[in-house]
């Protein structure tokens, strides 16, 4: 056979797979990385949007202890006591808002973690199961596969 006539059938079939996956492989991972990209910076919004709300209730109590101290400053002993029952109230409040605020955030970006991680895991199966039937040339049955599919999902 011509050496010549060889490589310029490798060339072609060659430049036929690279298009099959430019046009049909290529942009369906594309898109999967992108929305996760976004789901991840979504879930550091969140987080960082937490981390705000953080700063806020500290400022809010230094501000509330700077008041209770200005307010202790003009009244009796009495008063003082009074006063620091209140700024252990303030500051008990907002170290349960604190907690509460930060673990919601924490909770979201897990939870959009989680999910981005779920889609992926089933896009990158159907993705592997549709690459496996093109290059096979045939339907693979995805019902007769499931148990596999499951373990292909768990690996990844």
């Amino acid at each position: 056979m011509n050496l010549n006539a060889t490589l310029f059938f490798q060339m072609i079939v060659f430049f036929v797979l690279a298009w099959v996956t430019m046009k049909f492989i290529w942009p369906p991972l594309i898109k999967a990385i992108d929305e996760r990209r976004q789901k991840i910076a979504d879930g550091l919004a969140a987080a960082e949007k937490g981390q705000s709300d953080l700063a806020q209730s500290q400022a809010r109590i230094v501000a509330m202890e700077e008041a209770a101290k200005s307010d202790l400053h003009a009244r009796t002993v009495d008063a003082e006591k009074h006063g620091q029952q209140i700024i252990e109230q303030a500051r008990a409040e907002a170290e349960v808002e604190r907690a509460r605020i930060v673990e919601q955030a924490r909770q979201e970006a897990e939870l959009e973690m989680q999910r981005a991680r779920d889609a992926l895991r089933d896009q990158v199966a159907s993705l592997a199961v549709q690459g496996a039937s093109k290059i096979l040339r045939r339907e693979v049955d995805a019902n007769a596969h499931a148990e596999l599919l499951t373990q292909l999902k768990a690996q990844l």
